[in-house]
């Protein structure tokens, strides 16, 4: 079995004093041993060892068994200082194949330690097993011991990190893919910091903050996390006074007041006033130093996303702007129809919520909202004596009438820009019916364009529920009924079945415009 070594050999180049621990944080470390001996030596050769602001937790095994279990129980383990003979002969290369394979723990550090060397020869082990260092118990002095334990948190530390950085790659970017979606700031603000303090060696836990104040004064400022990590990733749309201590505040209102970067005490608050006057922090913690390249990586960082949240804030303006466009638009045929208010808006808004009940991306049923209100657009070119007929239509008057959906497909077809030719396809089709007996071109089941389907039954849902200068509204119970008796002939019957399911939501989008209004 292992060999006993005694405490006063172990202990020959123990340095004269050791660094104290500054944080609470604890690098585990698994100490594999059948002999009680070695582990009381280990611990009082590493005693207030501190590696990267953080000091250790020892774990103890005194058996290939007993070290299965807790390297199971601690995935995050950074080193396993591991005996070769034990219970076995094979007992400690038994756990490095059960680490290695069967938990597919490869960040741990494995250091063998042998006092029986011809029973596992070092050039066989390091060939055969994936081990990290191999040390005989005989030639581990402190000072040996403190440089094999310092290497092996090293490369632990470096091998997460450099995990973490992958993970963290991929979120921005699949956020940086749908940059210009609703939220896709925060989602790509949160990914950036996953990302900047797994490069950093910080601790997760990081926050990007805004506030709003009085003009000139930081005196009754909100400060709300718009996006985080770590601790804070669920933080978003709180305020900073529930979720931060004392310390951390006062350096984001010291950056706030002198309106610069702050360090301090192991944070960093970055800080910058985008062109609409609003004022943007980042607040990370876990910095054991700050060294000049830190600090020169972490300039960079907050002024370059300071850039992409003020292209973004221009970008939302550009979009805002669209939007009014097409809703003035919009609103410009509802007035020549004579058509109820907010007809449109209500009509885009139930169109996504049925796109995104179906199973449509966010991104699609973005522009499909945004298209939404230019259903009617052709409309522009019916003349008025039919297009605002109290009474029914002739056969000639309807076959006018009919003709808007092919007048707004010709008027937006030839536009490159995403809603605008998503307006083209549901202009085409949303009076096509789900049986055939649609127009213009009498389109059938799935050869209507899915656009087109959801606006058909947002549209009558919404028409059906407003007085018009030909019908009265409907009561709701009678447009159900409506539905599903047209469910499978007019309509699509799983968007049916959807407005049907989200009735609620539904009956509140008209609700919140009828109170606006």
């Amino acid at each position: 079995m292992g060999d006993n070594l005694s405490e006063d050999e172990f202990l020959f180049d123990k340095p004269a004093s050791e660094p104290a621990t500054k944080a609470l944080e604890r690098w585990k470390v698994i100490i594999v041993d059948d002999e009680p001996d070695i582990h009381g030596v280990t611990k009082l050769a590493v005693k207030g060892c501190v590696f990267d602001g953080k000091g250790l937790e020892f774990l103890s095994a005194y058996s290939g068994a007993e070290a299965r279990k807790i390297i199971a129980d601690n995935p995050d383990a950074a080193l396993m200082l591991l005996d070769v003979v034990m219970e076995t002969d094979q007992a400690g290369l038994e756990v490095v194949q059960y680490t290695r394979n069967e938990l597919n723990n490869q960040t741990i550090r494995i250091v063998l330690r042998t006092g029986q060397p011809g029973e596992a020869p070092e050039r066989d082990i390091i060939t055969k097993y994936d081990i990290n260092d191999y040390k005989e118990k005989t030639e581990l002095t402190v000072q040996k011991l403190f440089t094999t334990l310092y290497s092996s948190l090293r490369s632990h530390r470096d091998i997460v990190a450099l995990e973490k950085s992958k993970v963290g790659l991929e979120n921005v970017i699949v956020a940086s893919k749908n940059l210009f979606l609703p939220n896709s700031m925060a989602e790509l603000t949160a990914a950036i910091l996953e990302q900047l303090t797994s490069v950093l060696y910080l601790d997760s836990s990081a926050a990007y903050i805004q506030t709003e104040s009085a003009k000139g004064s930081h005196k009754n400022h909100r400060l709300t996390v718009m996006a985080g990590t770590g601790s804070y990733a669920n933080a978003a749309g709180q305020n900073i006074v529930d979720i931060l201590d004392a310390d951390a505040i006062a350096d984001i209102n010291r950056a706030l007041e002198l309106q610069t970067n702050q360090y301090r005490g192991g944070n960093f608050t970055g800080y910058f006033k985008s062109p609409k006057g609003i004022e943007n922090l980042f607040f990370m913690r876990g910095f054991y130093e700050i060294s000049a390249l830190d600090r020169g990586f972490l300039e960079i960082f907050a002024k370059n996303i300071a850039i992409a949240i003020e292209n973004m804030e221009l970008f939302q303006e550009i979009e805002e702007t669209q939007q009014e466009i097409v809703y003035l638009l919009g609103d410009a045929v509802e007035n020549r129809c004579k058509e109820p208010s907010n007809h449109v808006k209500q009509v885009a808004e139930i169109s996504k919520l049925i796109a995104l009940d179906i199973g449509m991306s966010s991104r699609e049923a973005e522009i499909l909202k945004l298209a939404a209100p230019l259903h009617d657009v052709g409309k522009i070119g019916i003349p008025d004596v039919i297009l605002n007929k109290p009474g029914k239509h002739t056969e000639e008057e309807f076959e006018i009438m009919k003709m808007h959906s092919l007048l707004g497909f010709e008027m937006l077809k030839s536009s490159t820009k995403e809603v605008l030719a998503a307006a083209a396809i549901i202009a085409l089709n949303h009076h096509e019916k789900w049986n055939g007996d649609g127009y213009p071109h009498g389109k059938k089941g799935e050869e209507i364009h899915l656009y087109g389907r959801i606006v058909a039954v947002a549209d009558v849902f919404d028409t059906l529920r407003s007085e018009l200068c030909y019908k009265d509204s409907w009561d709701l119970n009678n447009i159900i009924e409506f539905l599903r008796q047209e469910r499978g002939a007019h309509f699509e019957p799983r968007i049916v079945d959807s407005l049907i399911a989200n009735l609620d939501e539904v009956t509140a989008i008209d609700l919140s415009f009828e109170n606006k209004g």
